[in-house]
């Protein structure tokens, strides 16, 4: 399957899911049905996985070559088959490959197959022993069933939303509902399981910010920014922080990053913080299908006013909060120790951000942060004396300049501050850093990418590897780096003072050099020349034929222009 085709087909579950869903939702409130919506995929997810895993095993089980292999010579049928039954409700078989585990009363088949059935009856389900579960309603079956994940996973208390039973659907309509999620495909031949879900959740989180007279598209940052932050960061081992999470996108990328480059995922801890009740879950959930460890804080809380983690120092933090957010200040910030660079101006809160990240920095740690563009060259209220503070004190890495439309959100151009607390040559062997003091990096990046749509562009995977390689060769081995004229540019701490401390690339890297083609200037502008004056030629016998044709038509164009 080739990438357009698995873009097709990730539109094509979008339109059809959203389009049955918004029919069911009849009169409830976008805002309520959200949550039955995402916490029913959730339960899909989970189950499928799970049931993929449990076909795994049974095939184990009864194969005579594989360790597992449970001998049927000594037992008769029935028994056989209890046994293995039995053996297919270990723990430890899902665990081993970090497969989320889903108590019997959870599982897809056991909500699907219930929810028809009338108030009163009695099921029998298999977690290890059998037990007889009465239904009494479709909501309260639901509720139950995510508060036994609850029960076995202890991270996720007060995730998952157990409101089913208050739900104001009736009750044909929220069995559709669960219908149609069962034909959630999560296992499709070129597209992973946890993609498919997290594009599922992106698309009708969007939707439903419309539907709520919300921003659509407001919780994620692209993939192939996060992919860049990334493989530029490298997150292979520590405590990796974002204070404004949304669903966990970059700790999502840190993960597929550590297992592509052979690493562990116990050897990284993630730390988040978000104030979108919806988001804060959703980024909850999205740790406990992977199994990494987590801490989110109890609760969804403002990153400024209620900072979860205060002691917490990171050994690599990065985020993409909200650019230019201008209702952020509050009076008890004022003095905050975390504004060590200076106070950041009460109707913008960049610098607060870049501030408060800086302050959860570990002495050897780096940073990633995706600002607006004006943060760069901005000298209001006290930004260009903040920025030039940071400057001096040697804090900035790398600045990059990002192209335009990468978001769906915003159309406000973007780039990525990199920070670090010490630029001093440490580490061995081929990924030893060398002494950067006092060098900054500048690439513009503006130029790369290609569009997916009409509005939207992205980094290929030659773009990614460009930029980061640049870097990295850069932080690493300043032999084999080298200035590209109208892309990168190492320059001194000097050097930027003299451009008073502003920040965008464009202004170190210079113009792309243009290949030489020996033809004299004096004959190309003659060739121009002559070209430009052929069409101005024929725009003349165009206007003629139009007119002669709107005239034969009955209508007389108004006099002006050629004749």
């Amino acid at each position: 399957m080739t990438a357009s085709d698995a873009q097709k087909f990730l539109k094509d579950l979008d339109k059809k899911l959203w389009t049955a869903a918004d029919k069911l939702r009849a009169n409830l409130d976008a805002a309520v049905y959200k949550h039955a919506v995402l916490g029913l995929i959730f339960l899909k997810y989970v189950s499928d996985s799970f049931e993929l895993r449990q076909q795994e095993i049974e095939s184990q089980l009864r194969d005579p070559e594989h360790d597992y292999y449970l001998d049927p010579a000594d037992h008769d049928d029935a028994e056989y088959e209890s046994m293995l039954a039995d053996e297919l409700e270990v723990r430890d078989y899902y665990l081993e490959e970090n497969v989320f585990w889903v108590p019997a009363l959870a599982r897809w088949k056991t909500i699907q197959q219930s929810a028809p059935l009338a108030a009163g009856t009695e099921i029998t389900v298999k977690n290890g022993a059998s037990k007889q579960y009465k239904i009494t309603s479709i909501g309260k079956l639901i509720d139950d069933a995510l508060g036994e994940i609850e029960k076995e996973n202890p991270k996720l208390k007060s995730v998952l939303n157990k409101n089913y039973t208050q739900l104001q659907l009736p009750q044909p309509s929220l069995i559709g509902l669960i219908n149609l999620i069962a034909e959630i495909p999560f296992q499709h031949e070129d597209l992973d399981a946890k993609d498919i879900l997290g594009h599922v959740y992106e698309y009708f989180l969007g939707q439903f910010a419309l539907a709520e007279g919300k921003k659509g598209g407001q919780y994620y940052t692209p993939k192939s920014i996060v992919n860049l932050v990334v493989e530029m960061l490298e997150p292979f081992k520590g405590r990796v922080y974002d204070p404004a999470m949304g669903s966990g996108g970059f700790f999502v990328s840190s993960e597929k990053f550590i297992e592509e480059h052979g690493g562990k995922i116990g050897d990284v801890s993630v730390y988040g913080q978000e104030s979108n009740p919806t988001t804060w879950r959703l980024a909850a959930m999205n740790m406990a299908i992977r199994g990494i460890d987590f801490n989110f804080g109890k609760e969804p809380a403002n990153t400024f006013t209620h900072d979860l983690h205060p002691d917490l120092r990171a050994d690599y933090v990065m985020a993409n909060p909200p650019f230019n957010m201008k209702e952020w200040w509050d009076g008890k910030l004022e003095g905050d120790p975390r504004w060590e660079h200076g106070d950041p101006p009460q109707g913008n809160a960049n610098f607060g951000w870049l501030q408060h990240m800086l302050y959860h920095l570990a002495p050897k740690g780096s940073m990633a942060l995706l600002l607006a563009n004006g943060s760069m060259s901005s000298n209001t209220k006290g930004e260009g004396e903040i920025r030039e503070t940071i400057v001096k004190a040697d804090l900035v890495e790398c600045m990059v300049a990002l192209p335009g439309q990468l978001f769906t959100n915003t159309q406000i151009p973007a780039c990525i501050w990199f920070l670090t607390k010490t630029k001093q040559k440490r580490g061995r062997g081929k990924n030893a850093y060398r002494d950067r003091v006092g060098e900054v990096l500048f690439i513009d990046a503006r130029k790369l990418g290609y569009m997916v749509d009409r509005v939207l562009r992205a980094f290929t995977d030659e773009d990614t590897e460009r930029i980061v390689s640049t870097f990295h060769t850069w932080k690493r081995d300043r032999d084999n780096y080298q200035d590209v004229a109208g892309f990168c540019k190492s320059a001194t701490l000097d050097e930027i003072a003299e451009h008073g401390h502003v920040l965008t690339p464009g202004r170190y890297v210079g113009a792309e050099e243009v290949e030489d083609d020996g033809i004299p200037f004096a004959d190309k502008m003659g060739k121009l020349t002559a070209e430009l004056a052929d069409q101005f030629a024929e725009s003349v016998k165009l206007q003629k034929a139009i007119r002669k044709n709107m005239k034969a038509l009955g209508f007389e164009l108004p006099a002006g222009g050629q004749k």
